[in-house]
């Protein structure tokens, strides 16, 4: 039987959801109604690290905020789909537009509408503190909280598996 490493080994692309997983699912209200989240500056420090290191990095959410947007582009991040309720779908065309295998695929969501694509992946991942059909389905259940470093874990986990994880100079 092969170890959870050894099917970190084909991973060339990582898919995340972003509410519940960049974030911690908690949206903050101002007064003149903006929505404002919290991102985990170490999930971002180690997509910067995939990225340098050629790996494929997409983001399928049901959310639509700008600000997201803007940060997520500022990591680097160019393949990010917005407003999506039929993930399944997205991440089919992703992985034929990009000639993947589900073998190459991590993916990591935290809710029902997650589960499709966390039973298509190579390797499934949630938070901790997911709902409990993400938990269910994924293969991974993280250590950490979603906005609480959750991505740094697994993409940290997959880049020392294939001996790529290092400091950013």
């Amino acid at each position: 039987m092969s170890s959870i490493y050894d099917k970190l080994t084909d991973i060339t692309t990582f898919v995340f959801d972003v509410d519940g997983v960049f974030t911690d699912s908690r949206i903050l209200l101002m007064e003149d109604g903006t929505l404002l989240r919290s991102m985990n500056v170490r999930d971002g420090y180690a997509i910067k690290i995939a990225l340098q290191e050629g790996f494929q990095i997409h983001i399928i959410t049901g959310g639509s905020s700008a600000g997201v947007v803007k940060r997520l582009k500022g990591l680097g991040i160019t393949d990010i789909h917005i407003g999506i309720r039929d993930k399944i779908s997205v991440l089919n065309e992703i992985m034929e537009k990009n000639e993947l295998t589900p073998d190459e695929l991590l993916y990591m969501g935290d809710d029902e509408i997650d589960v499709p694509c966390l039973q298509l992946a190579g390797f499934s991942c949630a938070p901790h503190d997911a709902d409990v059909s993400a938990l269910n389905t994924a293969e991974y259940v993280s250590h950490k909280k979603g906005g609480d470093g959750c991505v740094r874990e697994v993409v940290q986990m997959v880049l020392e598996a294939q001996s790529k994880w290092k400091i950013l100079i």
